[in-house]
């Protein structure tokens, strides 16, 4: 049947239109090709890696949490909701199923509320044998925010509430991460969105990406985003500056405490390195994780949106990114050896050809390939000066400052001071308004003389 009509069909095209209507399709596949990005030329065995994942309900979050399983990870997905759960329950056992994997958790944990965060925290560490192996921070990916809207003070809140939850869970996680052994492979992995060139030609000011300015309300959808997603990649290269600078630093609080670690001053003179890597991943324009909720037509959305993403979806499928294309980048920076990983040069010759790609400590991948972001370089302030001569320890005090080279990458070790300056301001608000609820107390034993019960038959 489907012969007859591509004959009958075939009748009536017009055959003139030939070399036209295929040139179009390849122009079209072409096009495509190119649109889903490059593809990791990469592999690596995940059996026994341990890989926490945030956000991993979403259409994103779902793609990698099965493409993990696939490869044998062990994978814990937080999710705000009950795991005993019909919903939660379900996808688990379905992809349980379907990798024939059956390594894959899921752990409650509210990014939206700092209790529950720090519920999660103390959790975590009181599991001695608990390993981690890697954090994947997806749920900042997520475009916040309809295309022609003002931005609404709870949309300003969800951004907030997701980048604190990251600075929170990430200084909750160091103190576990940091006993770990030192040949153990880690690697923390922000995932942001791909509208941080917006907001460079304003980020430097502390105004433009602190927590709770009324001024962020102005924003377009945009460059909301655009200072959403830089204030994480310029973190993520602070937090490797200070990774790589704290053998020589005092302990990190403990992960019951309700404030993150203090920001630590960082000064010119170790070069030594830290086997915890930091990097952050920008997949790209994802149909579902950005086009959709640009236009409206995710959760929460409008019938106007729904119809245009309906109109637009031919153009969309060409021209924005799969969620099996978005994680791709992903994927290479887990895949990546580490520079602590790479051979000797006796084991590994140099004139062997082979490919020595290492995985950047700090960077910004996109596309699997390191992005060079062109930040003017921030110089301290007097004022910051005077702030920071504390941290300087006098000699026979016994504490030790931090100290590495500034690499004056994504503008440099002071404007990194800024924005974890920034992260901790907001948490403490954060912290505030959302206190833990007070313990309940534990009754005490007593011991009564009393007389035995009696027995009715």
């Amino acid at each position: 049947m489907v012969l007859k009509i591509a004959a009958a069909a075939s009748a009536y095209f017009p055959k003139e239109y030939t070399v036209h209507v295929v040139t179009a399709i390849v122009v079209i596949i072409i096009a495509r090709v190119i649109s889903q990005g490059r593809k990791t030329t990469r592999e690596r065995d995940l059996h026994a890696r341990v890989i926490l994942l945030t956000g991993g309900f979403t259409p994103f979050g779902l793609t990698l949490l099965e493409s993990l399983a696939k490869r044998g990870a062990h994978v814990i997905a937080l999710t705000p909701y009950d795991v005993e759960s019909e919903g939660v329950s379900t996808y688990i056992n379905l992809l349980r199923s379907e990798t024939s994997n059956e390594q894959i958790f899921a752990e409650t944990c509210d990014l939206s509320s700092p209790p529950s965060i720090h519920a999660f925290g103390a959790r975590f560490a009181k599991n001695q044998e608990q390993r981690i192996d890697a954090v994947v921070f997806t749920h900042e990916y997520r475009h916040l925010g309809i295309m022609g809207r003002p931005n609404s003070k709870e949309v300003e809140a969800q951004r907030e509430e997701g980048a604190l939850a990251t600075f929170l869970l990430t200084t909750l996680l160091l103190p576990v991460l940091l006993t770990a052994p030192a040949e153990r492979d880690i690697r923390l992995i922000n995932v942001v969105n791909r509208f941080y060139p917006a907001a460079i030609p304003s980020f430097r000011d502390t105004k433009s990406f602190a927590f709770s300015e009324p001024a962020a309300m102005k924003r377009g959808s945009f460059l909301a985003e655009g200072v959403r997603a830089l204030r994480t990649v310029v973190f993520t290269r602070h937090l490797q500056r200070i990774l790589d600078a704290l053998p020589n630093a005092a302990p990190l609080p403990k992960p019951t405490e309700q404030n993150a670690a203090p920001v630590p001053v960082v000064r010119p003179g170790s070069s030594q390195r830290s086997n915890i890597v930091a990097v952050s991943v920008s997949p790209g324009l994802s149909r579902a994780e950005t086009i959709a909720p640009l236009l409206g037509a995710s959760t929460g959305g409008t019938v106007f949106g729904l119809i245009t993403y309906a109109l637009l979806y031919p153009f969309l499928f060409v021209f924005a990114k799969s969620a099996g294309a978005s994680i791709e980048t992903v994927l290479h920076a887990l895949f990546l050896p580490t520079p602590f990983k790479i051979l000797s040069a006796e084991e590994h010759p140099k004139d062997s050809g082979e490919d020595r790609e290492v995985l950047k400590p700090g960077a910004l991948y996109a596309e699997c390939a390191v992005v060079r972001v062109p930040m003017r370089v921030e110089e301290e302030t007097a004022a910051e000066a005077a702030a920071s001569a504390p941290e300087k320890a006098p000699e026979g005090s016994g504490k030790e400052e931090l100290k590495m080279p500034d690499d004056r990458e994504f503008g440099g070790e002071v404007l990194g001071r800024r924005v974890w300056e920034a992260y901790e301001k907001g948490l403490r608000e954060w912290n505030e308004a959302n206190p833990s609820p007070p313990p309940v107390p534990e009754e005490k034993e007593t011991r009564t003389e009393s007389p035995p019960p009696s027995r009715t038959v």
